[in-house]
């Protein structure tokens, strides 16, 4: 399939899922095609839907938590290393453009995670909130789904860790800094690359860097813990800015920090190397050189622990970078401790069966 630059988009094309029962590869017939060309924008489309959860559990013995909820499935921000594009193969789709054009979400969200937080045997533990996928991305601000969720999170009093990259987290800075004084919230803003116009074309519809920058400045004023997340940190591409968004973090008042390698799962691979060949000519063979001696001769490295961080010399070189700039800024002041003991679970009113059964009769 031809891939093409859409402007506001990540992916050039729709790659066939890994579940699909066939394959199609791209094949020159000979007619000319201008590599210079774009298509007609993309819009995007809502989908319903209809899970019966919203908390999703893990075991990953190298992420700090054991839950997580994600408004949406699919980001409209468009990233285009994004790791969690194969995740749309669980809904027939695309890791691709649908990914960012077609985003699943639950109307009901709100209710059924009071059933969850109500049920008798829930065990209150931080619940991390727009990993997957950002809860602020643009369709946020018409839906609000994002918003309810938190909302109901504070009036359970349940703690919550949050990842990000947009400055409409902003919106709800009432409802984080209560949350904040009881020691039941902490935000992570995640940057990629302080240059504007690689970030305008690798993240095409995130919050510009020096937007973010400005949202953990707000968000470490009014007393709401902080961090930056260096992520994802891309070798011969965004490595070398690591110190320079440390100290811009610091200066916006954050002192918590982190990183991640880029990860490149399933279908995330060719889909960022088409992108590199696409914005970054020349350069892809690097990135991905650099990958496999980070990776153990491979180009992604799935096993907990090797993951977000890598093997060999340069892995290590990296790890050294970020352990000097932190200590030499003073990241290394730990964020408070959940409070855990003043959840309060929702209260859920019990179903009126007769008025059930008689809505059942009109079908």
């Amino acid at each position: 399939m031809a891939s093409f630059t859409r402007k506001g988009r990540g992916a050039g094309h729709n790659p066939d899922n890994r579940y699909a029962s066939w394959q199609r590869v791209a094949a020159d017939d000979g007619w000319w095609l201008d590599p210079e060309a774009q298509e007609a924008p993309v819009s995007t489309e809502l989908i319903i839907d209809t899970a019966k959860t919203v908390i999703s559990y893990n075991q990953s013995p190298d992420i700090p938590f054991d839950r997580s909820i994600n408004p949406y499935r699919g980001c409209e921000h468009g990233c285009s290393y994004c790791f969690a594009r194969p995740s749309h193969a669980y809904l027939g789709l695309s890791p691709g453009l649908d990914f960012e054009t077609k985003l699943a979400y639950k109307p009901d969200a709100i209710e059924v995670l009071r059933r969850e937080l109500a049920h008798p045997k829930y065990v209150c533990k931080p619940l991390a909130l727009g990993i997957n996928t950002d809860g602020w991305q643009p369709v946020e601000r018409r839906l609000g789904l994002t918003r309810g969720i938190l909302e109901t999170l504070a009036a359970c009093r349940h703690p919550v860790s949050i990842v990000t990259k947009s400055a409409l987290i902003l919106r709800d800075l009432d409802i984080l800094v209560e949350m904040a004084q009881q020691h039941l919230v902490r935000v992570a803003v995640s940057i990629t690359t302080l240059n504007a116009d690689l970030a305008r074309r690798m993240e095409p519809r995130a919050a510009s860097s020096q937007r973010r920058l400005s949202v953990l400045e707000a968000l470490s004023s009014a007393g709401i813990p902080t961090a930056v997340l260096v992520a994802p940190l891309v070798p011969a591409l965004t490595d070398h800015e690591l110190e320079d968004i440390l100290q811009a973090a610091a200066d916006a008042g954050t002192r918590t920090a982190g990183y991640v390698l880029l990860r490149l799962p399933h279908e995330v691979k060719p889909l960022f190397r088409d992108w590199l060949e696409r914005e970054e000519p020349g350069r892809a063979e690097h990135v991905f050189s650099l990958l496999r001696q980070m990776h153990g001769g491979k180009e992604y490295d799935s096993c907990f622990g090797h993951r977000h961080r890598g093997d060999g010399p340069l892995a290590e070189m990296i790890q050294q970078r970020f352990k000097i700039a932190t200590r030499r800024l003073g990241f290394n002041q730990p964020l408070p401790a959940f409070d855990c003991t003043l959840f309060q679970p929702p209260s859920v009113e019990t179903p009126n069966v007769e008025t059930d059964a008689a809505q059942r009769s009109l079908f």
